[in-house]
C-alpha cells in the first residue's frame, strides 16, 4: 500500500490538485494513507479559479505549511510518494537550492533523501535558464519532472478531460492503476 502527500502550492492550475484529489479519493483502494498539504496562496488561486472551496471537503487529513510534526516530515513516516501539484517555480528553487522553509519544502526533502518518488507538476511558462537549472537539479537528485501540458490524442472535450490527460500521467507515474486513454489500444 501507498502513503502519499500532495501538495498544492500557489500556481495556476487548481484544476489539476482538483482532478487529482477526485481520482485519488476513487482509487482509495490503492493507497492507505494520503495527506494533504496547502499554501494559503494555493486556497486563494483554488477559489479564484475554481470559484469554490471544495477543497476542505476531501476525507483526507490536512496539515498546515508550518506543522512540522506532520508525519512526511521525516523519514520514519515512510511515505512513498509526494506530489506537488501545481508546483510554483518558487518551490521547485527552494526545493533545489535545500531550503527547508516550510513542510513542503521539507518533505520534498524527505522523499529525495530517502529516494522515494517526488513527482513536480510545474505549470509555470515560459521557463528561464533559473527555472532550467533548478529542473536540472531536482532531476539529478531523482525528481521526476512532469510539465502540467496536456496532450490531445484522446480528443479531450472539456477543459477538465483535458486537465485528466496530465493528472492521468501523474498517477500512471506514481504507480496508481487507473483507466485512462492508452496510445495504441
Amino acid at each position: 500500500m501507498k502513503k502519499i502527500v500532495i501538495a498544492i502550492t500557489g500556481a495556476s492550475g487548481s484544476i489539476y490538485a482538483k482532478n487529482l484529489l477526485d481520482k485519488l479519493v476513487a482509487a482509495k483502494e490503492q493507497w492507505n494513507e494520503l495527506s494533504v498539504v496547502m499554501t494559503e496562496n494555493a486556497k486563494l488561486v483554488w477559489k479564484t479559479e475554481l470559484d469554490n472551496e471544495t477543497y476542505a471537503d476531501y476525507p483526507v487529513k490536512f496539515y498546515s505549511t508550518t506543522d512540522f510534526m506532520a508525519p512526511f516530515a521525516s523519514g520514519s513516516g515512510q511515505y512513498n510518494t509526494m506530489i506537488i501539484i501545481p508546483c510554483s517555480m518558487g518551490t521547485l528553487g527552494r526545493i533545489a537550492s535545500g531550503m527547508s522553509n516550510d513542510l513542503i519544502t521539507r518533505a520534498a526533502d524527505v522523499v529525495l533523501k530517502e529516494r522515494r518518488k517526488l513527482i513536480c507538476v510545474i505549470r509555470d511558462t515560459p521557463y528561464n535558464l533559473i527555472h532550467i537549472r533548478n529542473m536540472e537539479t531536482l532531476t539529478l537528485a531523482g525528481a521526476v519532472i512532469c510539465p502540467a501540458t496536456p496532450s490531445f490524442y484522446s480528443k479531450p472535450q472539456t477543459i477538465e478531460e483535458v486537465a485528466a490527460t496530465v493528472v492521468d500521467r501523474v498517477l500512471d507515474l506514481a504507480g496508481i492503476d487507473i483507466k485512462t486513454f492508452r496510445w495504441g489500444k
